[in-house]
This record gives structure tokens, C-alpha cells and sequence, in this order.
């Protein structure tokens, strides 16, 4: 029988089957406002989705040496932790799912689907000539694995991708050729991390470089889009938009991105779909165990990230 050398923290049962076979560790589920008594000892935590509680969590914990989250994005724990404790993300969990919804966001929009299912309401047979992704040129700022993903899918639909990262190498281009490069692309979909130099990154001068009727798709969060900036585009009906993240977030009752022309809006839905805590686990498990190897995990994050 293996000795249990590592207790690992969970939010939940999905947690507790996926380090189940896992020898040299222990899972052990928690609830936010009861800590279990092995929580003494638990270097490890995993915290849920939506946690909002990390101060207290962490403050409880005295042998913690990493927090390894179920979310690609970290902005809510970095800065947050004490020197000591590793911050690893679930980078490469939902790419997939993210990309997916990307692509069925420009589909719907190039191919009026939302007009077709209004005149289906009304009963109306209303043929009409649509656009297509086919040659749109999709300009995807964010080269990790959520731009990976979304470039594997749209080439499938010979649309053409450039991607644009903090710095040039092969395939990719420098987030400083922004200026050049905006002006010739049908849509720009946002896959960045949030982080003090991706905040408002699309204000509005980021928008004026766009050419008319191109799409800003923003599947990364909120604030990197300026909403302002993004709503006068809207109002104005110079641009489109497909947004699953806002800022604010949620969407308060009357804001005016409610009842904004020209745009697709899904409620921060795009990795929430069937197999996601599976997904998320399998990272979540190769992780941990790298750090019960003495590894730094493959998925640390240091700095801003």
C-alpha cells in the first residue's frame, strides 16, 4: 500500500475520484466554511470554480505550498498568496470548449443564424445571402493554449489566422505590430490572460484601427475590453461584438450592453459545458503530482502571468 505523503485539498466529489488512484496522495473534500481536520496538514489546495474566500482558506492552512486552481485564468490569487505558496493554473483543460464557442459566436454572426431564428418566430421564409468564415482574416491576440485551439479550429474553416503575442517568433507576431495589423483583419478575437498590461488592452483607439463591420470577440475577461470605448462602437453600428465576458460581470439589469445593437452576448458560459470537471481534473492531477515529485509544476505561474 502506497504512504500518503501529500493531502491534497477539494472542492468537490469530481475531485475526490480523480486523485482517487493517484498513489502518494490524499484528497480530502472540504466545505469553505468547515475545514476538515486533515486541512492541518494539507499542502495542497484546490479551490472551486467561483471561490471567493482564498484569504481565509489560505490564512487556515499552515503547511500550504500550492494552490492549484480549476480555472486557466489566475487574476483573482496572483498577488494574493504568501511568498512560500506556488500558484499553478489549469492551463490546457478548456482551450477546446473556449475555442468551440468562438467559433459557433462567428458562425452565428456571419451566418445570421439569430436573424433565421427570428423568422422562424414570425413564420416568415425570408432567403437571404450571408457572409461566411471562409477567407475572413481573424487576427487571435493570445498565443497560449486557449490561441492554440481557437487557430486549430478556424483553419478547418479556411479562415485565415494570425497570432499575435507578447513577442514575435515563428508563426507569431508581436503584440507592438498591433497597429499595422488591425486594420486588415474581419475580427479579432481576444484569448489573453487578464493581467495589469491586458486591462482595457481594446479602448478606443484600439477600435478606430478596425476596419468597418469587423467583429471584436472577447472569450478572455471582461476588462480587457474597455465597455465604453466597445458600446460607442455598438451604438454607432461601425462594429460587431461577441462577448461571453463583461465588465461589469455579471451584466447588472439596465446596463446598456443589454439592448446593444450588434451583438452576440452569452453569460461567461464558454467553458461551461459536458465533461468540464473531467477536463479540468486530468490537468489538475498531472500537476500535482509534478509537485509531489519535487517539480515545480508545468502550469506555475510567476509574475503578472
Amino acid at each position: 500500500m502506497a504512504v500518503v505523503s501529500i493531502t491534497v485539498l477539494v472542492p468537490d466529489e469530481h475531485g475526490v475520484a480523480a486523485f482517487a488512484d493517484v498513489d502518494g496522495v490524499r484528497a480530502v473534500r472540504y466545505e469553505p466554511g468547515e475545514l476538515p481536520e486533515e486541512a492541518a496538514d494539507a499542502e495542497v489546495l484546490v479551490p472551486g470554480f467561483l471561490s471567493a474566500d482564498k484569504v481565509r482558506l489560505v490564512g487556515s492552512l499552515p503547511k500550504l505550498r500550492l494552490v492549484q486552481l480549476l480555472t486557466a485564468g489566475a487574476e483573482a490569487w496572483v498577488g494574493q498568496l504568501p511568498g512560500h505558496v506556488m500558484l499553478s493554473t489549469c492551463s490546457g483543460a478548456h482551450g477546446g470548449s473556449t475555442a468551440e464557442w468562438v467559433v459557433a459566436a462567428l458562425l452565428t454572426v456571419f451566418r445570421d443564424m439569430r436573424e433565421f431564428e427570428d423568422d422562424r418566430r414570425s413564420q416568415t421564409w425570408a432567403m437571404h445571402q450571408t457572409e461566411t468564415l471562409q477567407g475572413k482574416k481573424v487576427l487571435v491576440i493570445g498565443a497560449g493554449d486557449l490561441g492554440k485551439q481557437l487557430k486549430r479550429r478556424l483553419d478547418a474553416f479556411d479562415a485565415e489566422v494570425t497570432m499575435v503575442a507578447n513577442s514575435a517568433r515563428d508563426g507569431i507576431r508581436a503584440i507592438s505590430e498591433l497597429d499595422d495589423l488591425l486594420p486588415h483583419h474581419d475580427v479579432v478575437a481576444l484569448m489573453v490572460p487578464m493581467t495589469p498590461a491586458t486591462r482595457h488592452l481594446v479602448d478606443a483607439a484600439f477600435l478606430a484601427k478596425m476596419p468597418d463591420n469587423a467583429v471584436v470577440v472577447n472569450a478572455a475577461r471582461g476588462p480587457v475590453v474597455d465597455t465604453e470605448a466597445l458600446l460607442v462602437e455598438l451604438q454607432s453600428r461601425r462594429l460587431r461584438a461577441a462577448l461571453d465576458v463583461t465588465d461589469p460581470e455579471p451584466l447588472p439589469e439596465g446596463h446598456p450592453l443589454w439592448t446593444a445593437p450588434n451583438l452576440l452576448l452569452t453569460p461567461h458560459v464558454a467553458g461551461s459545458c459536458t465533461g468540464v470537471h473531467a477536463r479540468a481534473y486530468r490537468v489538475v492531477v498531472e500537476q500535482v503530482r509534478q509537485f509531489a515529485r519535487g517539480e515545480e509544476p508545468s502550469n506555475l505561474v510567476r509574475g503578472d502571468y
